[in-house]
C-alpha cells in the first residue's frame, strides 16, 4: 500500500466530507430541520472511516486472491457491521449520527468528481459515436420508468394514493 496513494485518497474523502456537510446543511435548511456542518461531522467521519477500512481490506484481499469483490462490498458490509444493534457496541450512536446525513447531500460531491474523471475521456466517447447516446437515452428512459412504475404500485399498495 503506497503511502502518497493513501494520502490521496484521505485528501479527496476529507474533501467529499466538507462538501457534503455543506450541501446537507442547505439541503436540511431547506426541509426546515437544518443539520450544522459541525453537527454532521461525527456521521461523516463515521462514514470515512467505514470508507478507510473497506478499502484496507479491498487491498488486503486484493493481495491475496485474483477474485475480489468490488471496494463498495467491503464498504457496505463495515457500515451494515457498525449499524446492528446488539452486534456493535455503538450501533444506535451510529444510526443516529449518520441518519443526520441526506443521501443525496452526500452524492452531490461524488458525482461531481464522478462527472470530472468522465470529462477527461471526451474523446473515448467521441470514438463510440452516435450508437453510446442512443444507448444512454434508452437507459435513463427504462431507469425513470421502471422507478416510477415500482413507485405507483407501492404507493397505491400502501394507500398513499
Amino acid at each position: 500500500m503506497d503511502a502518497a496513494v493513501w494520502f490521496k485518497r484521505i485528501k479527496c474523502l476529507v474533501l467529499v466530507c466538507i462538501f457534503a456537510s455543506i450541501g446537507n446543511f442547505i439541503s436540511t435548511s431547506k426541509a426546515g430541520n437544518p443539520v450544522t456542518p459541525l453537527e454532521a461531522v461525527p456521521g461523516l467521519v463515521l462514514l470515512l472511516l467505514c470508507t478507510l477500512v473497506g478499502c484496507i481490506i479491498y487491498e488486503l484481499i486484493n493481495k491475496v486472491s485474483p477474485k475480489n469483490l468490488p471496494a463498495i462490498a467491503y464498504i457496505s458490509f463495515i457500515a451494515i457491521l457498525i449499524t446492528i444493534p446488539g452486534v456493535s457496541p455503538i450501533a444506535d450512536y451510529a444510526i443516529e449520527q449518520i441518519g443526520k446525513i441526506g443521501l443525496l447531500p452526500l452524492c452531490t460531491p461524488i458525482l461531481a468528481y464522478a462527472g470530472i474523471s468522465i470529462g477527461k475521456d471526451v474523446d473515448t466517447f467521441k470514438k463510440q459515436g452516435f450508437a453510446i447516446v442512443v444507448v444512454a437515452i434508452f437507459t435513463f428512459a427504462g431507469t425513470f420508468l421502471g422507478s416510477t412504475i415500482i413507485a405507483q404500485i407501492i404507493l397505491k399498495m400502501t394507500g398513499v394514493i
